[in-house]
This record gives structure tokens, sequence and C-alpha cells, in this order.
């Protein structure tokens, strides 16, 4: 008796060979997506943000964006507005709580932040760090705005930060407050930004006794200054060899309305910027007068009781010798 045949098990060639080139469709379509997602929805925020703004709406590439977001949320993005804490109540373009103050979302490509715009110049004043001399730890932005019943405020100048474990008892240079030098030697000549007793920003390299004689009130000591009367007078190539990083500035219009601005850095959603970032918002928003402050790790921004920028600590503000505050209504 003839033995039947078996047949053969497993897979045609033919099969197999679709198999791969499905396989291999899956895994390249699966990179692209991926790719696409980091691209545009990824850990670089800052960066996805400025590419989505660049695309056509009827591009490919935008129709696979509209994968990894709602419509409200690429409207926000593409309009240049962010969502905030509802508790800190900074929604772009409007004034707050009847004080005049706007708070605007800033972006660039390598960098987001706010810039607070206080209409009024007499809202704007200094505070120092009340144990100056002592020896003791100067309050945090935060403590700073709940002592002096602030609405907002933001870090102000340096101080000596010996291997990084400062506690900002003692300031960088020389500082003024109510028209009396309370810190550091009049006499040299220095980086200083502050206020005149006609609301005018003041930014200059001179000394503490020169600043007392033009009527300066406020002052603190750090830069450099960015532009001065329309113009730039920062010198290109000299920014911190060149690295991004978070940076407080301050700025002011000639209708008097100061231009506090907080760009966050040395994180995901924001790498930083240079120096020559800063100077083009200030220019972009009519800045008569524009100048550094201290920035790194002491950039922040708290309006109504909330941090309205992400501060490189996770605990929030450093300790700090001096701050610009926006009066609160008591």
């Amino acid at each position: 008796m003839a033995k039947k045949k078996k047949k053969k098990s497993g897979m045609s060639l033919l099969a197999l060979v679709l198999l791969c080139i499905l396989t291999a469709a899956i895994a390249l379509l699966a990179t692209e997506y991926f790719y696409m997602k980091e691209k545009y929805a990824g850990s670089a925020v800052a960066y996805s943000h400025e590419q989505i703004r660049d695309l056509d709406v009827d591009s490919m590439e935008y129709k696979i964006v509209k994968l990894f977001y709602t419509e409200d949320q690429l409207e926000n993005i593409r309009d240049n507005t962010v969502s905030v804490d509802e508790t800190a109540q900074t929604t772009a373009g409007n004034a707050q709580q009847g004080k005049d103050i706007e708070i605007v979302p800033i972006h660039g490509s390598t960098y987001e932040g706010y810039m607070m715009l206080v209409h009024n110049p007499s809202d704007i004043s200094v505070a120092v760090n009340p144990y100056l001399g002592s020896g003791a730890a100067a309050p945090s932005l935060d403590e700073y705005v709940s002592m002096y019943h602030a609405l907002a405020g933001i870090n102000g100048g340096g101080f000596q930060d010996d291997g990084g474990h400062g506690n900002g008892s003692i300031p960088q240079g020389v500082v003024i407050h109510e028209g009396k030098l309370v810190y550091g030697n009049a006499n040299t000549y220095l980086g200083m930004v502050g206020i005149t007793k006609d609301g005018k920003l003041f930014c200059a390299n001179a000394t503490g006794n020169e600043c007392l004689e033009w009527g300066v009130q406020e002052a603190v000591t750090f830069g450099p200054v960015f532009i001065n009367n329309y113009q730039v007078v920062f010198k290109e190539g000299t920014d911190n060899l060149g690295m991004l990083n978070p940076r407080t500035a301050i700025g002011q219009r000639s209708d008097g309305t100061f231009m506090l601005l907080v760009i966050d850095g040395r994180g995901p959603t924001s790498f930083g910027a240079l120096y020559e970032d800063v100077i083009k918002i200030f220019q972009e928003n009519d800045a008569v007068n524009a100048a550094n402050l201290d920035g790194g790790n002491s950039s922040a921004m708290i309006y109504d009781g909330n941090y309205v920028n992400t501060p490189v600590s996770m605990y929030g503000s450093r300790n700090l010798p001096t701050v610009f505050l926006v009066k609160g209504d008591n």
C-alpha cells in the first residue's frame, strides 16, 4: 500500500516575503511617527512650538501634528498664548485685579518666558534684604512679596555666591534704597539699574555717588546695559561665552510702562536665551532703555501669590538681596 505524501507545513515563500514587507512598513511608519512626535510634541517644547508656528496649515506635516494636539491647543500655540494656572490669573493682553498690569507670553526657538507690563511707573519699587549686614539669609521672592503686600515681583541685583552656596545676604556692588546708599562703596564704578524720582528707569555704568546726584532713588548692581535711548549699547560676543541661560531683565517704554522680563532655561521646556535674544525682545516692544538683571538660578517672577515662570530650582526662588516689586492694593 502506497504511503500518502505529507503536506509541507509552514509559510509559503510569497507569504514570508509579504510579511517581511509588512513588518518593514510598520517599523518605518512607527519610526516616522515617533520622530514627528518628538519634533512637534517632544521634550523640547520651545523648539516644537516654534516649528509648529512655521508650518503651512494645508501641509501634510501639519495634518500629522494634529494627531498630537487638540484644535484649541494648536490655536494657542500658533497665536503665541499659553495655558497657565488659573489661580495666577495671568492672561495675555488684560489688566489684572484693577491694576494696570499685563502678562504676555514670550517665545523663541530656544526659550519661553513672560513679560510683565506695568503701565503705572509709580507701582514699581525696589525691596532690600531687611537683614542686611546681619549675615542672616535674605528672603526669597515669595517672602518679599508677602512681606510688602506686593501684587507681583521679579528678582533684582546680584549677590556674592561663593561656590554656589550664597544665602543672598551680601549684595553685589552697590545698593541704593529710598535715595540713600545702603550698601557698598559709593565711589566704585559699576553697572547700575534703578529708578529715579520721576519714575524713569535708570541703567548706566556709574558710581553710587553719581546715581544719587542724578536723583536715583532705588538701584541695584548688575548689567550689562542693553539699550540706552533706543540705541543698542551692548557689544555682541560677550554673552557668557555664547551660552543659553535663564534671564531676567527690565526695560521701559516712552509712555512710562515698565517691562519686567523673565525667561526660563536649563530645562526641557526652555533651554534659555542669549543677551541678543533679550535685546530683540525689548526692541520689538519699543524699549527706550533696558538692562540685564541677575539671571540663572535667580530668575523668577511672581504674580498674585503664584510663580508665573518655572524657576530652575524645584523649590522656587533663591534667597535674594534685592527684588523689584509691583505694588498691591494694601
